[in-house]
């Protein structure tokens, strides 16, 4: 089974980019993906895919 949510590390990996990279994506308000536990910010994969669909057409 898929996980539903990534920590930073897994986010990552995933988008390919670097940890102050995906701390800015995670941190700017305007996303939908970003999920925050406590002090720790996580990815909710099937809406960060869904944004990334949304970019790739943009573009």
């Amino acid at each position: 089974m898929d996980k539903a949510l990534l920590n930073i590390n897994e986010f990552c990996e995933y988008m390919g980019i670097g940890k102050t990279k995906a701390r800015e994506l995670l941190n700017n308000p305007k996303n939908r993906f970003t999920v925050r536990i406590g002090n720790r910010l996580y990815a909710n994969k099937k809406l960060l895919d869904e944004w990334l669909e949304y970019q790739c057409k943009r573009a």
